[in-house]
Order: structure tokens, then C-alpha cells, then sequence
């Protein structure tokens, strides 16, 4: 596809028919891509990654401090993601929940993928992504796209996608289980998923961490804004509910890295 063209004059699915607008860097592919006057809120731990602080700081500070609960820094999880993902290297990857492109850019440049589609709903986040594109001279013309989406509708057809990664994301979903539903819905019969996140505990869950009184954040989480945080059984039970099978992890104190496969 031409890239610039299509961020230039927005896009039209051929399918149902519907134009969807661009932001000159990116493809808004939203359910109100064009709204005039109706606008929307998400939960507080979504909007505040819409901001253009929080992207803006990202890669400068903010995601190093989680290296303090285990996360093993961009270069060992970038390489752990791809081990994973192997099998289908070649293949279509979309980097879901990606922020400022954190991982989006070396799996572009790797060159192991066909395409790689750098996806998230902050429009400053896929902004702060373009930036640091024309920085470094990742091939955006070439094998990466910028998509502004929601994670529990995902603008791709059934059966579609070979990989897909969603780096320290999952614990700031709205529905981690309708976007995980999504995941399996467009992936490839043997298609992949791998995604990194914190794992509860009494620092990041206070009583919740629990497993006695975990089912009290159904009652509770409505009324707070926290981020959610999962035990590893929540996990794997989440994944093999919406339809993944070959559930795989690795742990390093409170990071987790996950994995499924689409049967």
C-alpha cells in the first residue's frame, strides 16, 4: 500500500463501504473516525496515556522504571518476544496497545515480518511514534503502518493476522477479555500472541493480591481507576477462554511474559 498517500486522503473499506479518516501520520480506523460532535471517554488509566505528557516521557524514564519489578529492558524482551514468535516469522505482526513504538520500530527493522502494523488508540502515543520514525529511519514506507484502533475491536478480518504482541499493555484494557476474545478472532490458525504485563501483587494489588478476596474487584473495580493486575492462572485461564491453546510464560518477580496460539 502507499502509506503516505493513504495518511494523506484517509481510506475506504470496500467492504462496508465506510471512509475512514487520517491524522496526516497515522489511519484512525475507530468506530467515531470522523465524528463531528459525538466524542467518547475511556476508563482514566486509558485516557492518560491519550495525553501528550505521558507519551512525550515514555521512552524517557517512564518505561526504564519498570525494569524495579523484573521487566528485563527493550533489547532481552524484544528478543524473547521474537522466540516466540518464530514460527510464524514472515508473516503479518501487529504491535497492539504499541504506545510510541517501543517495540513497533524493532520489529520493523528486524526485518522478520512482511508487514508490521503499529497499533493504539492515543493518537499522541502513534504521534510520538512517527516522530521517533523519521529519527531513526525506520522503514515506515515500506513495512510499517501507524492504525489508531480499539483493542476490543480490531479492524482486521477473521483469520488474518500472524502475530500479534502487546507489550506491558493487558493490566490497562478496559475488557482484557473481549480484547483477548478480538486477538483470537483475527489471528491465523496458528497465528501467535505473546504479551508482557505485571503480575499481581500486594505492592501493585494491596488485598486483591489475595486470591481469597479477588473476586471483591468485580465489586470494587468499577468504582476505582487503578490499573488491573493478574495472578498467572487468571492468565492462562483468560487466554484459554478466548480460544487460545499452547499457553506458555516466563516470570521474573512480578514480570510476566505470555504466550498462546491459535488452534
Amino acid at each position: 500500500m502507499n502509506l503516505p498517500a493513504i495518511y494523506r486522503s484517509g481510506f475506504k473499506c470496500l467492504k462496508c463501504n465506510r471512509s475512514f479518516t487520517s491524522k496526516d501520520v497515522f489511519l484512525d480506523l475507530t468506530v467515531t473516525s470522523g465524528m463531528k460532535e459525538y466524542s467518547e471517554l475511556k476508563p482514566a488509566r486509558t485516557e492518560l496515556f491519550r495525553s501528550p505528557l505521558v507519551p512525550f516521557l515514555y521512552e524517557r524514564g517512564w518505561r526504564q522504571n519498570f525494569n524495579r519489578s523484573g521487566f528485563p529492558g527493550r533489547d532481552e524482551e524484544f528478543q524473547m518476544a521474537q522466540d516466540y514468535i518464530q514460527p510464524v516469522a514472515g508473516g503479518i505482526l501487529v504491535d497492539v496497545s504499541g504506545g510510541s513504538g517501543l517495540f513497533s520500530r524493532k520489529f520493523a527493522s528486524s526485518g522478520a515480518y512482511s508487514s508490521v502494523i503499529a497499533l493504539d488508540f492515543s493518537e499522541n502515543m502513534l504521534r510520538q511514534c512517527y516522530d521517533y520514525i523519521k529519527q531513526e529511519e525506520t522503514p515506515m514506507n515500506t513495512n510499517l503502518a501507524l492504525v489508531r484502533a480499539d483493542i476490543s475491536r480490531l479492524p482486521f478480518a477473521s483469520c488474518s493476522i500472524d502475530a500479534i504482541h502487546a507489550g506491558a499493555a493487558i493490566h490497562c484494557w478496559p475488557s482484557p477479555s473481549n480484547a483477548i476474545a478480538e486477538i483470537s478472532r483475527v489471528l491465523k490458525p496458528g497465528g501467535v500472541f505473546v504479551a508482557t504485563t505485571f503480575l499481581s501483587t500486594p505492592t501493585n494489588s494491596g488485598p486483591f493480591s489475595i486470591d481469597a478476596l479477588r473476586p471483591l474487584r468485580q465489586i470494587v473495580g468499577p468504582v476505582n481507576s487503578s490499573y488491573n493486575f493478574f495472578t498467572e492462572g487468571e492468565l492462562e485461564d483468560l487466554c484459554r477462554s478466548c480460544g487460545l491453546v499452547n499457553y506458555s510464560s516466563k516470570v521474573q518477580r512480578s514480570f510476566i511474559m505470555f504466550s498462546g496460539q491459535k488452534p
